[in-house]
């Protein structure tokens, strides 16, 4: 089943400009500065970075060890019997450790199926950042268009309250009217108060996000212009299926554990170590040693054996790991493109269906108000059902946009601009 991004159209003839600030903002601007600048990002890059180091050194050598010694006949002192006794010398031998071969490429594959994992956790991190920073800047659009909605609204309900004071100055309303009217006003008045709340902790948010000192002005957002989308449900699976960090990530730890499976077996196989060393015996002859000392598995049903089993118990693990990753990617994208598509068919009923309706039907209520045909009850029922579905409109555009930037996060496919 498709769906179809919707613009996000104008209530603008409900909406005033006393909220607007000078200063507009771009999502794209505050997005490129959360990838400067966000510590989450830079931690996970930082991560990534030192990741990368790690299969040089663990596809490298032991370091080589040189041993300096003597060997004296008569008294401990260096060099005493040196050319009169076949025991005393003074040498230097060299020992170099080498594991049995593809023991040192295993690990250093390893190494780097764990460094791409890496990278993609710290994909992952930036996708979540800049998903949780696009959440915070729609919820503030929000709270703006909100906060312009309710000042239009106080000011027509002001009129109402000025047009049932004046009726009843002439005896043709009754006192509650006025009383009515001046209840409205302060429910107003409350949600004003709960909306320029919401529009502070947003303006925080945002900030904490961006690494920005404690109360740095943000500006008004952008009016948010999200791209239509034929994108089905099996395009974003598949999308995921292919871009997830997550499940990308999943499935590099699934290589290197199965890496590790084929290291533990070579475990079986003997490593062993190079020495060789040069004597002086003074003025005797000089004397050279080579030797192999190789390493014996003589353990192996307690050391060996045992390491595989644990190998394949981790590789057994991260399969496991992968699906419940996928299970619940595949949850989570359904339940927000379910969201998206309920939202996106709301806001066209309320703005192309019931909010026209609904602003007809007020218009007729205060002409008749006007002539005493209707009491003040229906109007104030009116006023409030104008009010109530534009906040609907509202509330669907932000449930759509919250719904495409987590789809964004979790299928790493663009949505909106």
């Amino acid at each position: 089943m498709r769906f179809r991004a919707v613009p996000i159209m104008a209530l603008a003839a409900l909406s005033v400009a006393a909220q607007t600030p000078d200063v507009r903002v771009s999502l794209r601007e505050l997005t490129a500065e959360a990838i400067k600048n966000n510590p989450e990002i830079l931690a996970a890059q930082k991560r990534y970075e030192a990741a990368r180091q790690r299969p040089t050194q663990e596809s490298s050598l032991p370091d080589p060890m040189v041993s300096l010694g003597y060997n004296s006949v008569g008294n401990p002192l260096p060099g005493a019997g040196l050319g009169r006794e076949p025991q005393a010398n003074a040498g230097v031998m060299v020992s170099q450790e080498v594991p049995f071969p593809g023991k040192l490429k295993l690990k250093g594959e390893m190494a780097s199926k764990e460094a791409q994992a890496e990278f993609q956790r710290y994909q992952a991190v930036q996708l979540g950042v800049i998903s949780r920073l696009k959440q915070a800047y729609y919820r503030l659009q929000y709270s703006y268009a909100a906060l312009d909605l309710l000042a239009h609204h106080r000011e027509l309900f002001e009129a109402l309250l000025q047009m049932a004071v004046d009726r009843y100055s002439a005896g043709v309303a009754a006192q509650a009217d006025v009383f009515r009217a001046q209840t409205q006003i302060s429910i107003l008045e409350t949600r004003l108060v709960r909306l320029e709340q919401e529009r502070r902790s947003r303006e925080a948010e945002i900030d904490a996000i961006l690494n920005r000192a404690t109360g740095a002005p943000v500006g008004r957002p952008v009016e948010p212009k999200p791209k239509e989308s034929t994108a089905t449900l099996e395009d974003l699976l598949a999308s995921a299926r292919r871009n997830s960090p997550m499940l990308v990530r999943g499935q590099k730890m699934i290589e290197r554990s199965e890496l590790a499976v084929n290291l533990a077996k070579k475990e079986y196989d003997p490593d062993f170590t190079l020495n060789a060393g040069y004597y002086s015996m003074g003025s005797m002859g000089s004397m050279y040693e080579l030797r192999a000392d190789v390493k014996v598995p003589l353990y192996f049903w307690r050391k060996q054996s045992a390491g595989v089993a644990e190998q394949a118990i981790g590789l057994s693990q991260a399969r496991h790991d992968y699906e419940a990753v996928d299970q619940s990617l595949r949850f989570q994208i359904q339940d927000a493109f379910l969201s998206a598509q309920a939202s996106a068919k709301l806001m066209k009923i309320y703005a192309q269906t019931v909010a026209p309706q609904a602003s007809l039907e007020l218009e007729s209520s205060l002409l008749a108000y006007g002539a005493g045909r209707v009491d003040f009850l229906s109007v104030i029922s009116d006023y409030i059902m104008s009010f109530d579905y534009a906040m609907n409109y509202y509330d669907e555009s932000l449930n759509y946009l919250l719904a495409l930037a987590r789809l964004e996060e979790m299928t790493g496919q663009p949505l909106t601009d």
